[in-house]
């Protein structure tokens, strides 16, 4: 399986239009954003597993449905603004400050929004409940720092991206030390969501040194209303999408919570946490290689329809790559990592691993949505897997527990992000190269 997938990744960025120095720095692009997540995996993995034994199923599930709760109002932060101010930074260089200024000022807006409405949220939905009053309230205010994620942006569309790595590995690496301390020192569980906050914090510093460092300024941002006019009528499908996608990520941790109680959650995140740690492949695959498929559409469209598909068989290779032997190992992964007081990770792990074959070509279909101007269908689509997965959730759970969840998660990815690709005719081209690419043995045609 592996020389499958790395066939895969030097054909699909290797072609005469690329050209030697590009494809030299697209490398050099995806291989800084592998190495930043391979560092979060394997530290972020030890660490995050000493939080989970160190807390117990029902303080770790408290902490879980905390963050799970703030993610659903976070696309409120982001506002599905990444791929369209990376497209803009790519097509109108010139025009970078105030393409970052307007962006910057949407996140900072939407962030203060995310804040208030959690909190009020969680207020209404758990009155009696201080502790987790505290923990929704903090880990809200961290997405304010998420706001200069936008300099991040700029990167992406410079392919630089290891200036962003440099500022946000450096923030996770003082936050793991720091974490260990507070296992050490017996802290509470408050304690954790401060640290997670302070990383937001370091890294947004950190961006913004580096911003700095490559000779450009913050002070030199502008503001234009008539872009913000554009920007909002542009990405509120996005935005409505990712709400949709957030639920159908998030909302199995807030109704096992509601439903089951913390131990519930904190069983659930502990297998998740072996499940979603591969998802940044196809993020910094993608993050990488949107440019030149931007450039691509330009030039040919059989260029750029061989790029997608490509795209799409290195992604359904990679995902099977993992799927299938963790679906073996998911005992004795468990076992290791856990002990008895977290029984029933394996079964769900064994699940919701199969989950990211639909999430990694899900992310791949992102740039080509964008790119053709589907976002509004691309919103109907996730709707209708969010709605699914609320469904499956409560007809799963009651029976079947934390695997049921695995399980209302695992088919509506696969619903939203390749089935119902099949019922539109402006997708039903990419729902082919989807399910040709989970062929990977077969070589794509130019």
């Amino acid at each position: 399986m592996n020389s499958i997938w790395i066939k895969y990744l030097p054909e699909f960025m290797r072609d005469k239009v690329t050209g030697r120095q590009n494809l030299q720095k697209l490398i050099r692009n995806t291989g800084w954003l592998f190495a930043d997540r391979i560092l979060r995996i394997g530290i972020g993995l030890v660490v995050g597993v000493w939080i989970a034994n160190y807390l117990g199923p029902d303080q770790y599930g408290l902490f879980n449905y905390a963050g799970a709760f703030v993610a659903l109002f976070s696309i409120l932060a982001t506002l599905g603004l990444d791929g369209i101010v990376v497209r803009e930074l790519v097509q109108d260089a010139n025009r970078k400050d105030e393409i970052l200024g307007t962006a910057f000022a949407l996140k900072l807006a939407g962030s203060g929004v995310t804040l208030v409405v959690a909190v009020a949220g969680i207020l209404i939905l758990r009155p009696a409940e201080p502790l987790v009053h505290w923990l929704v309230a903090i880990i809200a205010a961290g997405t304010i720092f998420q706001s200069f994620d936008t300099i991040d942006f700029w990167f992406q569309a410079r392919v630089e991206s290891r200036f962003s790595v440099y500022a946000r590995s450096s923030a996770f690496l003082l936050v793991s030390a720091l974490k260990v301390l507070l296992i050490l020192n017996n802290a509470p569980l408050i304690a954790f969501a401060w640290a997670g906050s302070i990383e937001l914090l370091l890294g947004a510093m950190g961006l913004a040194i580096a911003f700095q460092f490559r000779g450009q300024k913050l002070t030199g941002w502008k503001l234009d209303l008539q872009r913000i006019r554009q920007t909002l009528k542009e990405c509120w499908p996005l935005a409505l999408s990712g709400v949709a996608v957030t639920i159908y990520m998030k909302i199995d941790q807030v109704m096992l919570g509601q439903m089951l109680g913390n131990k519930a959650v904190g069983v659930y995140s502990a297998a998740i946490r072996m499940s979603e740690v591969w998802y940044f492949i196809p993020i910094a695959i993608v993050a990488s290689v949107t440019p030149t498929l931007i450039e691509a559409k330009k030039l040919s469209p059989a260029i750029y329809k061989y790029r997608l598909a490509n795209l799409f068989r290195l992604m359904s290779a990679i995902a099977l790559g993992i799927a299938i032997p963790m679906t073996f190992a998911s005992g004795f992964v468990a076992r290791t990592l856990y002990g008895s007081q977290y029984e029933g990770v394996a079964t769900v792990l064994a699940v919701h691993i199969w989950a990211a074959l639909f999430v990694f070509l899900g992310v791949a279909q992102g740039p080509w949505t964008i790119n053709e101007g589907l976002t509004r269908l691309a919103l109907v689509r996730t709707v209708i897997g969010a709605a699914a997965n609320i469904l499956f959730n409560i007809v799963l759970i009651p029976k079947y527990g934390p695997t049921g969840a695995a399980i209302a998660t695992t088919v509506s990815y696969a619903l939203s992000s390749v089935v119902l690709n099949a019922f539109s005719r402006n997708t039903r081209e990419i729902f082919k190269l989807q399910l040709n690419s989970m062929l990977v043995i077969i070589p794509g045609k130019r």
